[in-house]
Formats: structure tokens, sequence, C-alpha cells
């Protein structure tokens, strides 16, 4: 989707004067003085002067510069978009989990609360047991 955009915008700088001169020449003539000056320095050259490029060359470079930082945006929108997306999902997905935990361990409690209930039951009615005198029968 981005590289048809771009392919438009691209075509729109090359036809207007305006976009041409102040949005696309000067990415494009620092984009070829960083070139060349790093090239001369890897091939040894220290004091080389560096021609800028010819105005048609440097739109055209501009043009290239521009469509690519478009598609390079979009993707990387793209890519921060579908982090957020995860993160929330992962998010949700905890938090459930974490309200399945409570629930069990408020279930745990109550069940601990019941069974200490009965234990007491079961006591008071074995005391009662043993405390009933045992007729004997003769």
């Amino acid at each position: 989707m981005s590289k048809p955009v771009a392919n438009r915008i691209k075509a729109g700088a090359r036809k207007s004067e305006f976009f041409k001169n102040y949005v696309c020449l000067p990415p494009a003539q620092l984009y070829h003085w960083i070139e060349m000056r790093t090239k001369m320095r890897i091939m040894g050259f220290r004091g080389s002067t560096i021609k800028p490029l010819n105005e048609e060359a440097a739109a055209e470079l501009g043009a290239e510069l521009l469509g690519e930082a478009i598609i390079f945006f979009v993707g990387g929108g793209c890519m921060v978009l579908e982090y957020s997306r995860q993160a929330a999902n992962a998010r949700r997905k905890e938090e459930e989990l974490n309200a399945t935990i409570n629930s069990l361990q408020t279930q745990v409690a109550e069940l601990a609360l019941t069974t200490e209930t009965l234990d007491a039951q079961l006591r008071e009615v074995n005391r009662q047991l043993v405390s009933f005198p045992v007729s004997s029968k003769k």
C-alpha cells in the first residue's frame, strides 16, 4: 500500500517546483555530500571538495529518498501498532489469569472456612456422644 503512495508523491515532487526545491533538493544534496565524503575518506582522499549534484539528479535522488522514507515510516508505524496490539492482548490475558487466580483463592478460603466449621461441628457431636451415659442392660 505504501509503495504506490510513495510513487505518487515522488511524481508530484518531480512536478512541483516548491516541493522539489524545498523538500527534495536539500536532503538529496546532504545525502550526496555524506556519501561522497565517506567514500573519499575510505579511499584515502582527505581534503577533496565535493561538488553538488545537478538539479535534475538531486531532484530524482530526493524523490527516491522521500519515497523510501515514506515506506520506512509506514512499515515502522505498522510494527508499532502491531506491537501495541500484542501488548494489549497479553495484558488482557494476564488480567484474566489474575482474576481466575483470585477467584480460585477466594473459593479455597471459603472451602477452608467451611471445613473448619464442619470440623468444629463434628467435635461438638463427638463430645455430646461421649457425654451420654452408657446404659448397661442385664
